[in-house]
C-alpha cells in the first residue's frame, strides 16, 4: 500500500459501511500507469507523500474582501461559522454545511479518490433552491487552504439542487492563505430539475503547491439550463472529472473553462456528457495555455444514446503553447448512436498568430505588451457572455494569473 494512501486512512472515522469502502479502496490502490483514465496524469510522486487529517485554520477576513452576500466558508476543509454569512440569505434558498449521502459511482482504483470522499467525507456545502424561487444575489461558496505545519489533506460532498422553475447563480471560490502542500479531494452533486437554470462559476486559484482532485456529477431533467465556467488557476497538480446527465428532453449544458498552465504545474480536466434524451444540447469552449514546464490535459468526451434523438453537442479545445518545454494533450471523444443528431468537436494545439502578433507590433506596440494583449484575448474568450454579476470575479482571477505568468515569463 502507497504511503498516501496509508496516511488518508489514518484519518478515517465512521460507520461500517464507511469502513467497508474505505477497505475496498484501499485494496484497490491508486491507478495505475497503464490505465486509459490517468494515462496522462502520473500520481508516483504523490503516492509517496502523507498527509495530516485536516484542522482548522485562521485566516485574515481580508481576503474575503468583495465575496459579499450569503457564503459558506471553508478553512482547511473545515467549516468556519464566523465567517460565513446566511444573514441575508433570500426566500427559497437553504444554505448550509452538513453531511450528504447522495449515491455516488465509485469502484476500482480508476474512482479511489471517489471511493475514499465516501469514507472520509463528513461534511460540505449544501445549497438548496425551492421551486420558482429566482435567486437575484450571488451565493458564494468559498474553500480556503492555509499554510500549515504539517501537510494536511481533507474530504467534502457538497450538493446544489435546484427545484423546478427555480434560478440561481453560483461563485465558487477556491484560494490560499500563505503557501502550502495540502491535499483536497471533493465531490459535488448537481441537479437541476424541470425547467429550472442554474449558473455556476468555478475560480481554483489554490497555492502553487496544492493537490486538488474534484468530481462534479451533474444531472439536468427537460427544459433545464446548467451554464459552467471552470478557471483553472493554481495547484501543482489539479485534476477535475465533470459528468453531466442530459436526462429530460431540451436539456441544456453549457460548460467552458480555461487551463493555466505555469512552472510545473500539471492541470487534468475531463469531460463526460451523456445525452440521454432526445433534443439535448451540450456547447463546451475551453481553452488552454501552457508555458515554462507545466502541462495541460483535456479530456472531451460525448456519448450520445440511442434515442436521443435531435441532440446537438459541440466541443471546442484551442490551446497555446508558450514554452518548447510546456505540454498540451487534447482528447476530443464524439460517440453517436443516435440518427438525426448535430455533433462537432474540433481541437488545436499552437503557438501565437504570427499574423497578429506583427500586426500589433507595425501598429507601435512593444512585442511583449503585444503578446500579453493576444494572450488575454485568447483566454477571455470564454468569458463572452458571462454574466454581468459574475464577470467581476471571473475576470479578476484570470487577470491577475495571467499578470503572474508575466512576471515568471
Amino acid at each position: 500500500m502507497s504511503a498516501l494512501l496509508e496516511s488518508l486512512a489514518r484519518g478515517f472515522e465512521g460507520d461500517d459501511a464507511r469502513r467497508a469502502t474505505l477497505d475496498a479502496a484501499l485494496r484497490d490502490g491508486l491507478p495505475k500507469p497503464r490505465s486509459e483514465a490517468w494515462k496522462y496524469t502520473s500520481l508516483r510522486a504523490l503516492e509517496r507523500r502523507e498527509f495530516a487529517p485536516a484542522q482548522a485554520g485562521a485566516i485574515d477576513p481580508a481576503l474575503l474582501a468583495g465575496i459579499d452576500g450569503p457564503r459558506l466558508v471553508f478553512v482547511n476543509g473545515v467549516f468556519d461559522a464566523g465567517l460565513s454569512s446566511r444573514d441575508a440569505l433570500p426566500n427559497g434558498v437553504t444554505l448550509e454545511a452538513g453531511s450528504i449521502a447522495e449515491p455516488v459511482d465509485v469502484g476500482g482504483p480508476d474512482r479511489v479518490f471517489a471511493s475514499l470522499n465516501l469514507a472520509l467525507a463528513t461534511t460540505g456545502a449544501i445549497v438548496r433552491v425551492a421551486a420558482d424561487a429566482q435567486v437575484d444575489a450571488l451565493v458564494h461558496l468559498v474553500f480556503v487552504g492555509v499554510a500549515a505545519a504539517q501537510d494536511q489533506a481533507w474530504h467534502l460532498r457538497h450538493a446544489i439542487d435546484v427545484a423546478e422553475g427555480a434560478s440561481v447563480r453560483i461563485v465558487e471560490h477556491h484560494l490560499a492563505s500563505g503557501a502550502h502542500a495540502h491535499l483536497s479531494n471533493s465531490i459535488a452533486t448537481v441537479r437541476v430539475a424541470r425547467g429550472a437554470t442554474l449558473t455556476h462559476v468555478r475560480v481554483q486559484d489554490e497555492s502553487a503547491g496544492a493537490t486538488l482532485f474534484a468530481r462534479t456529477e451533474a444531472s439536468l431533467e427537460g427544459d433545464a439550463l446548467y451554464r459552467r465556467l471552470d478557471l483553472e488557476l493554481g495547484g501543482a497538480l489539479s485534476r477535475h472529472e465533470f459528468g453531466c446527465r442530459l436526462i429530460g428532453a431540451n436539456a441544456n449544458v453549457q460548460a467552458d473553462g480555461v487551463l493555466l498552465g505555469t512552472g510545473r504545474r500539471h492541470i487534468d480536466t475531463r469531460l463526460n456528457i451523456d445525452h440521454v434524451a432526445g433534443d439535448t444540447r451540450c456547447d463546451l469552449k475551453w481553452r488552454g495555455l501552457a508555458t515554462d514546464r507545466s502541462r495541460a490535459v483535456l479530456h472531451g468526451g460525448i456519448l450520445i444514446r440511442a434515442g436521443a434523438d435531435g441532440s446537438n453537442a459541440a466541443l471546442s479545445s484551442r490551446n497555446l503553447l508558450l514554452s518548447e518545454n510546456a505540454e498540451i494533450d487534447a482528447q476530443p471523444v464524439l460517440e453517436i448512436h443516435a440518427d438525426e443528431v448535430q455533433a462537432a468537436h474540433g481541437a488545436s494545439v499552437g503557438g501565437l498568430d504570427p499574423n497578429a502578433l506583427f500586426y500589433l507590433r507595425s501598429r507601435g506596440l512593444p512585442e511583449a505588451d503585444a503578446r500579453r494583449l493576444l494572450t488575454a484575448a485568447f483566454c477571455r474568450d470564454v468569458l463572452i457572455g458571462l454574466d454581468e454579476a459574475l464577470r467581476p470575479f471571473a475576470e479578476t482571477a484570470l487577470d491577475r494569473a495571467l499578470a503572474a505568468l508575466e512576471r515568471t515569463a
